[in-house]
């Protein structure tokens, strides 16, 4: 499947299911203290660096909300035309985009913060590469990248493939996405692990990466 067959599959998909996932994760954050408190941290690093904070995968547009009631310029980027339309409708005073996480319309260097949250969960293993090229070229220096993504269950595995509710989905190794990150000019700072606890559906632990364009 081509880069360009993956994203128009995942696009359709998500617009099918649109209005019922906007209705199922608009609080997804209430009961999630540890992302509220590092989205927190991200937020204040971004605002003492400056800039505009670009929401790929904005989905419904809920986070991006969540950023702009931390202080941050926030607009949001998404594939689904359906989506994007639901974050208009539901947040009309911010900005939302329909786009590709692969070609960002977004000029160089411009922006003090990337948040990718689960966005990348979605994007073939061979286009990963292009996609964290796109998040480190639109970051200005000292801008931040926060990137959160479901982790495989061993450094020996890159990836693995999951059986996603929506559309076929993946699985990183937190060591080797940090350094492709770090291979794109881009270093982390902090790591964030969640294990699953024994209730969850997928056992799977779920890891948040903090990281900065180096100057």
């Amino acid at each position: 499947m081509t880069e360009l067959d993956s994203l128009s599959a995942t696009s359709r998909a998500y617009d099918a299911v649109a209005s019922t996932y906007a209705e199922m994760f608009h609080d997804t954050l209430d009961e999630r203290p540890l992302e509220r408190a590092l989205l927190g941290a991200f937020a204040e690093l971004v605002r003492a660096s400056g800039g505009n904070v670009a929401d790929l995968g904005c989905g419904p547009g809920h986070i991006t909300a969540h950023l702009h009631g931390l202080g941050l310029n926030a607009f949001g980027v998404d594939a689904s035309p359906v989506m994007v339309g639901l974050a208009r409708e539901a947040n009309p005073e911010l900005r939302f985009e329909i786009g590709s996480m692969g070609a960002l319309d977004i000029g160089d260097g411009t922006l003090g913060g990337v948040l990718s949250r689960w966005s990348v969960i979605h994007t073939p293993p061979q286009d990963l590469p292009v996609v964290v090229s796109e998040m480190a070229r639109v970051l200005a220096p000292g801008g931040h990248l926060l990137i959160e993504f479901p982790a495989t269950d061993g450094p020996h595995h890159e990836t693995q493939a999951y059986d996603h509710t929506v559309v076929t989905a993946y699985r990183w190794c937190p060591d080797r996405l940090a350094g492709l990150l770090r291979a794109h000019g881009l270093q982390e700072s902090a790591r964030l692990v969640i294990e699953p606890k024994p209730t969850d559906k997928r056992q799977f632990r779920e890891v948040q990466l903090l990281a900065y364009k180096a100057s």
